[in-house]
C-alpha cells in the first residue's frame, strides 16, 4: 500500500496546475485503484475531477467503487449522468454499481439507468435497488456462472464458457433446475474427472448453503464466518437463485456497521467523519450531550434532596464519584458483552435467559469482592462507621443493579428491532449514574 507523503501530493498538485495530461497518465498508472481513491482524498474537488477525466474507463469505475460516501457522491454531482453511467457503471459489477448510485436522488438515478447502453444490467440494477441495503439482496450481485441440471456435461462446459467471458472472478458455478430454483454446487474438478455422458445432476454438490434477499447482512456476515465462505448463493422466498454475495462485498459492510456502532456507543446520534462541517458534526454530538446534561441535572436534584446529609456528615460526599463511575464502567462492560454477543450470532433471544442468570452471577462475584474491599480500606481509615457500611452496601447493590441493567437494556433494545449498540454508550452510563446515586444517597441516609 502506497503512503503518501507532502512531497508527493505537492508533485502531484503542480502537475495538475500544470495540466500535463501526460505525466498525470504516468502516475496513474503506477498506482492501484484504491490507492488512486485515497489520493483523491488529499486533493480538493477540481483536482480529483481533473485526474480522474484522463482515467480508462474500467480503472474509473473501480476507484468510483473505492472512495468514500461522501466523496464519490461529491464528485458524481461533477460528472454528466451521461458519462457515469456508460464509463463507469457499465464497467461495474450490479452490487457496486448499486453502492453507487443507490444514496442519489431518484430522478438522477432514473436519469443515469436511462443513458446505460446495457438494458439488462440497468435492468438488474433497477431490481437490486428495491432491496433494503442492509438484507442479502441489497448485497448481492447478479453476476455468476448458472447451469442446469438436466445438461450434459459438453453442454454445460460450453455454456459455462460462454458465462464465463463476462466475469472477472469466478468463486462457484451454481446448478437450478427447470423452474430456476438453487438445488447444488457444480464442482470445477467434475469438469475434468467426469465421463461427458454424465448429467451435471449426477456429480452436482446437493444443498449448497445459502442465504434469502430478506436475510439481515449481520446473519449473512456470521455465515461467512461460520463456514469459511468466500461467495454464497441469495435466493428468493420459493428458492429460486437472484444472485451471489462475495466476502469482499461482506467485509465492507461489516466494517460499516462496525463503524457505525462504534459511534453509536460514544454517543453520537448519526454517521459522521472527521470531515463531515461543524453543523453536521455538532448535530451528531448534541443530542446525546443534551441528554447528558439532563442526567446531571437529575443529579444535582438527587442531591440537593439529601443536603441535610451532606452537612451532617460531609464525608458522604466523597463516595460520590466512587458510586458513579463503577456503576457506569460495570453496566458498560455487561451491555458490550451482549451487543457482542447478538452481533456475532452466541447470544440469541432464545438463550437470554441463562445470559441473564451467568450476568447476575458475575455480578454477585463482582460485588461482593468490591463491596469487601472498600470496607476493609473505610474501616482502616474511619473504623465501623454508618458510612463504612453504608458505602460497601451501597457499592454492592448498585453493581448487581449495574450487571442486570446492563444485560436486560441491549436483549430489550434487540426485542423491539433497535440497534442495541446504543446500550453501550451514555444511555448506560447516565441512567446508571442516576440510579447509582438515588440507592447510594437513600442507604446512607438510612444508615450514615
Amino acid at each position: 500500500m502506497i503512503r503518501f507523503n507532502d512531497d508527493y501530493i505537492t508533485r502531484v498538485q503542480e502537475i495538475i496546475k500544470a495540466k500535463n495530461d501526460d505525466a498525470a497518465r504516468e502516475i496513474l498508472a503506477d498506482l492501484h485503484p484504491a490507492d488512486i481513491a485515497e489520493l483523491y482524498e488529499e486533493l480538493n474537488l477540481d483536482e480529483a475531477e481533473y485526474l480522474y477525466r484522463l482515467l480508462d474507463p474500467e480503472v474509473g469505475a473501480e476507484v468510483l467503487a473505492e472512495l468514500d460516501d461522501d466523496d464519490r457522491k461529491t464528485l458524481l454531482s461533477h460528472l454528466p449522468n451521461d458519462v457515469i453511467a456508460q464509463q463507469f457503471l457499465q464497467n461495474l459489477d450490479t452490487d457496486d454499481a448499486v453502492d453507487i448510485i443507490r444514496d442519489l436522488d431518484e430522478e438522477a438515478q432514473e436519469d443515469i439507468l436511462s443513458h446505460m447502453h446495457d438494458i439488462e444490467q440497468a435492468g438488474d440494477i433497477v431490481d437490486l435497488l428495491k432491496y433494503d441495503e442492509d438484507t442479502a439482496g441489497g448485497l448481492m450481485g447478479t453476476e455468476m456462472i448458472v447451469v442446469n441440471e438436466n445438461w450434459s456435461m459438453p453442454e454445460c462446459i460450453k455454456e459455462m464458457r460462454n458465462q464465463a467471458e463476462e466475469m472477472d472472478e469466478i468463486y462457484y458455478v451454481y446448478v437450478v433446475d427447470d423452474d430456476e430454483r438453487l438445488v447444488g454446487i457444480f464442482p470445477l474438478k467434475s469438469m475434468i474427472t467426469s465421463p461427458s455422458v454424465s448429467k451435471v445432476k449426477k456429480v452436482m454438490m446437493y444443498d449448497p448453503i445459502s442465504v434469502k434477499t430478506d436475510t439481515p447482512i449481520e446473519d449473512v456476515a456470521n455465515d461467512f464466518e461460520k463456514y469459511n465462505l468466500v461467495a454464497m448463493p441469495v435466493v428468493d422466498s420459493i428458492g429460486r437463485l437472484m444472485g451471489r454475495i462475495t466476502v469482499d462485498d461482506v467485509m465492507d459492510k461489516v466494517r460499516e456497521i462496525n463503524e457505525r456502532d462504534y459511534q453509536l456507543a460514544s454517543g453520537l446520534s448519526q454517521d459522521v467523519e472527521s470531515s463531515d462541517n461543524i453543523i453536521t458534526q455538532t448535530s451528531a454530538r448534541l443530542p446525546w450531550l443534551l441528554i447528558g446534561m439532563i442526567g446531571g441535572l437529575s443529579n444535582s436534584m438527587i442531591l440537593g434532596h439529601f443536603e441535610s446529609g451532606f452537612v451532617a456528615n460531609p464525608a458522604i460526599a466523597l463516595f460520590i464519584p466512587l458510586i458513579g463511575g463503577t456503576g457506569g464502567n460495570v453496566g458498560i462492560q455487561s451491555s458490550a458483552i451482549v451487543v457482542q454477543g447478538l452481533a456475532n450470532g452466541s447470544l440469541s433471544m432464545r438463550t437470554s435467559g441463562r445470559q441473564i442468570m451467568k450476568e447476575a452471577g458475575v455480578g454477585l462475584i463482582n460485588a461482593s469482592m468490591i463491596s469487601i474491599l472498600v470496607f476493609i480500606y473505610n474501616w482502616i481509615r474511619m473504623g465501623t462507621s454508618g458510612i463504612t457500611v453504608s458505602v460497601s452496601l451501597s457499592l454492592f447493590v448498585v453493581v448487581m443493579f449495574a450487571s442486570i441493567f446492563g444485560t436486560l437494556v441491549p436483549l430489550t433494545l434487540e426485542k423491539l428491532k433497535i440497534d442495541p449498540a446504543i446500550a453501550t454508550g451514555p444511555f448506560i452510563t447516565i441512567t446508571n449514574d442516576i440510579i447509582g446515586m438515588l440507592i447510594y444517597m437513600c442507604i446512607t441516609n438510612i444508615l450514615a
